[in-house]
C-alpha cells in the first residue's frame, strides 16, 4: 500500500500521490485533504483452472483472465471515506469446475474476474462493468485423451489498450495469443506440465503488451508478472489445468495531469 500524500504545496497546488490495494479484501480509503478529484484502475481476479474426468479420459480446462477498467477525473470529497474492493482469484478445480475470480471495484470504476475452466471449457476472460478498458483473455479449451499433455492454459489480464491473451486450446499444435495493451496468455503445449497460466498486468499505467507463452507462462504486460507453473500471474491472471488464478488489483493516483492509461501515471 502506498502512503497518500496529503500536504497542500506552495500556492495550494496538490502533490500528486497514490494508494494501492494488492491483496483480496475490502478496504476504506479516505481522500486526502484537498483532493477533490482522482483517477482509478481496478484489475478483477483471474479464473481457475480445472480437471475433469468423464471415465474415459482426464482433461485440463484453463481459466480467463480478469478484466481491467480504468476512469479519470473521478470526483471525490476530502475526509470521506470511499469503499475499495479487490478481487480474488478463482479456486483450482481439482476434478469440478474452477472457481470463477471476483470483481476489483472502487469510487465508480468495476472489473470482473474471469471464469473458471469447467468439464473441457476454458473460462471466459473477465469483463468491464463501469469505466474504460478490456477483456481478460478466454482460457484455454482442454483436447480430448488422456493427461497433462492435452491441458488448456490459462488467459491473460486484460490491458490498457487491448484485451489480454487468450490461452492456447487443446494443447495439440495450437498457440497461445499474445496481449494487445494487456498480457499475454499461458501456454499449453505437450510437456509433462502442461497448461501454463496466464500473463499479470501492472497497474501503473500502459506499457509493454505482454507476449503468449510458448511451453511457458504467459508473459505479464505493462509490468505484470508473467506466469509460472500452472497458476495465473499477478495481476488477473487465469490459472492452467489445476491452477489458481491470481488475484486483482486497485490503484488510486492523483495530481495535476496525472490519467491513465499512461499519462504521469508512475510512483511517485
Amino acid at each position: 500500500m502506498f502512503a497518500a500524500l496529503n500536504a497542500f504545496q506552495a500556492g495550494g497546488v496538490i502533490p500528486a500521490g497514490q494508494q494501492a490495494y494488492t491483496t483480496a479484501g475490502t478496504y476504506s480509503w479516505t481522500a486526502p485533504t484537498g483532493v477533490t478529484s482522482v483517477s482509478v484502475v481496478c484489475v478483477g481476479g483471474g479464473g481457475g483452472g480445472n480437471s475433469y474426468d468423464d471415465g474415459v479420459g482426464i482433461y485440463y480446462a484453463g481459466g480467463g483472465g480478469g478484466g481491467l477498467a480504468y476512469a479519470n477525473n473521478i470526483s471525490v470529497t476530502p475526509g470521506t471515506n470511499y469503499t475499495v474492493i479487490v478481487g480474488s482469484g478463482g479456486s483450482q478445480g481439482g476434478t469440478s469446475a474452477g472457481g470463477g475470480g471476483s470483481s476489483s471495484f472502487a469510487s465508480s470504476v468495476q472489473a470482473t474476474g474471469g471464469g473458471g475452466g469447467s468439464g473441457v471449457t476454458g473460462g471466459n476472460g473477465g469483463t468491464i462493468n463501469i469505466g474504460t478498458g478490456y477483456a481478460g483473455g478466454k482460457g484455454g479449451n482442454a483436447s480430448s485423451g488422456y493427461g497433462r499433455s492435452n491441458s488448456g492454459g490459462g488467459g491473460g489480464a486484460g490491458g490498457y489498450s487491448g484485451t489480454g491473451g487468450a490461452g492456447e486450446a487443446n494443447g495439440v499444435n495450437a498457440t497461445a495469443t499474445s496481449g494487445t495493451g494487456g498480457a499475454g496468455g499461458g501456454g499449453g503445449w505437450f510437456s509433462s506440465n502442461g497448461g501454463y497460466g496466464g500473463g499479470g498486468v501492472g497497474i501503473l499505467g500502459q506499457g509493454t503488451s505482454g507476449t503468449a507463452g510458448n511451453q511457458e507462462g504467459g508473459k505479464g504486460g505493462s509490468g505484470g508478472s508473467d506466469g509460472s507453473g500452472i497458476d495465473g500471474a499477478n495481476y488477473g491472471g487465469g490459472g492452467g489445468r489445476e491452477g489458481t488464478g491470481a488475484g486483482g488489483a486497485v490503484r488510486i493516483i492523483w495530481g495535476a495531469g496525472r490519467a491513465f492509461p499512461s499519462t504521469n501515471t508512475g510512483d511517485v
